[in-house]
């Protein structure tokens, strides 16, 4: 084969993988995060590795328990009730003053809850000393980040904007699947994990909370998530906290 016939044959192995790679975006998504996951494991310190490990092996029958409640809690979005989530969705998204200033606002503030900003927060606890929590903090992002694909994949759930015409897109046009939402997911687990690990006053903890639960109605008001993504990411986030947790008190220990 010469050099022109090899150029063309790569070309057209790139094209298609190309359109593959648009023809599959959620999959696409969740390679991408795996090899994420497993580039960060491979790279974490070995004693971490060991850590997490031995707090996972511990509380095995709690995490899984606390795994399954997840899942059967997120079932309900196949139940009756998508008139009422459309309903509650259009209040949030429609009703009420929507004015350019609120809309940037949003914008601005619905993006705490997504993996750059838990880089960010992550980066500044590893600069500060606490590297164990950064460590937590960055694991815990990527095994959530990966765990939202999977169900993303599974419930192939539709963005409200799909059915509902007269759905408000504020921002850009979220794109892939819509339950559960990784915002709402994201905000959730920060908030358990920062505020258990610091120990951090009833007050604060309310802030936290106050925080992630915003970041869930800015989901609904630019137009991305219907309520059950959010109350179902609201629940993946903090169960997942929860075992973040375990581990972090399995960590501390040792």
């Amino acid at each position: 084969m010469d050099e022109r016939s090899y150029k063309i044959k790569a070309l057209a192995v790139w094209n298609r993988s190309i359109l593959w790679v648009k023809d599959h975006q959620a999959i696409s998504r969740l390679i991408l995060i795996s090899i994420g996951l497993a580039v960060f494991l491979i790279l974490l310190p070995g004693y971490m590795r060991s850590y997490f490990w031995h707090g996972l092996q511990t509380h095995k029958v709690l995490a899984a328990m606390l795994l399954i409640f997840i899942l059967l809690s997120i079932s309900l979005v196949l139940s009756v009730g998508q008139k009422l989530d459309a309903w509650a969705f259009l209040l949030f998204n429609l009703r009420g003053a929507r004015s350019a200033w609120l809309d940037s606002l949003m914008i601005v503030f619905t993006q705490i809850g997504s993996a750059i900003a838990a880089i960010v927060i992550a980066l500044i606890f590893f600069l500060t000393g606490n590297r164990v929590l950064a460590y937590e903090l960055m694991l815990g992002t990527l095994s959530l980040w990966m765990v939202v694909e999977i169900l993303k994949l599974l419930v192939n759930r539709s963005r409200p904007f799909i059915h509902l015409t007269q759905a408000r897109i504020v921002g850009f046009r979220a794109i892939g699947r819509s339950f559960p939402s990784g915002h709402t997911s994201q905000s959730f687990f920060m908030a358990t994990l920062i505020s258990q690990y610091f120990h951090l006053g009833v007050w604060v903890v309310l802030l936290l909370y106050g925080i992630a639960l915003m970041i869930g109605i800015t989901r609904m008001y630019v137009g991305a998530h219907y309520p059950r993504d959010v109350v179902a990411g609201a629940i993946l986030g903090s169960a997942w906290g929860s075992i973040g947790v375990i581990v972090s008190g399995i960590v501390l220990r040792l």
